[in-house]
């Protein structure tokens, strides 16, 4: 199922549910100008066809102990199933890491990671990361300052 599944009124309620995910179905109803009920048979709706996937509280990183952001450039020493399988697999264990994607280009992933400092990032480098199966080389890219970082997608 895909965004022309939905309608008008959909696209608003999701637009609202991302920027408050905490709102109150009678307030997002109002927002929205659909009964109480019809909102909450949408959401309903929405949530068992796949657009709503789960519902987070936003933390404020530096003041979880997780102030430096960094991105990682890896390359695996071959590009087999196994490998890619493995590497995966030991990169879903390590929680410093926030995301991680296979891309097409000059390197295999690229890894968003958040730690306390650079000393913690040094520690992380040489104790996980470079021990992960199949990394034959990282690039890494300090952040200096997060300019836009939202998790809201556009309707």
């Amino acid at each position: 199922m895909t965004i022309s599944a939905l309608d008008d009124t959909d696209r608003r309620l999701l637009k609202v549910l991302q920027a408050d995910g905490r709102i109150t179905n009678a307030e997002l109803a109002k927002r929205c100008n659909l009964s109480p009920a019809a909102t909450f048979d949408r959401v309903r709706r929405l949530r068992e066809r796949g657009f709503i996937t789960g519902y987070v509280a936003l933390l404020d990183p530096a003041k979880v102990g997780r102030a430096l952001l960094i991105f990682v450039e890896v390359v695996l020493e071959r590009t087999t199933g196994e490998t890619f399988e493995d590497f995966a697999s030991a990169v879903r264990r390590a929680p410093e890491i926030l995301e991680c994607h296979m891309v097409a280009g000059g390197f295999d992933y690229l890894i968003k990671a958040r730690v306390r400092d650079m000393e913690a990032y040094r520690n992380f480098l040489g104790d996980i990361l470079v021990k992960m199966p199949g990394v034959r080389e990282t690039r890494t890219y300090a952040v200096l300052e997060e300019v836009k970082s939202t998790v809201q997608l556009p309707l």
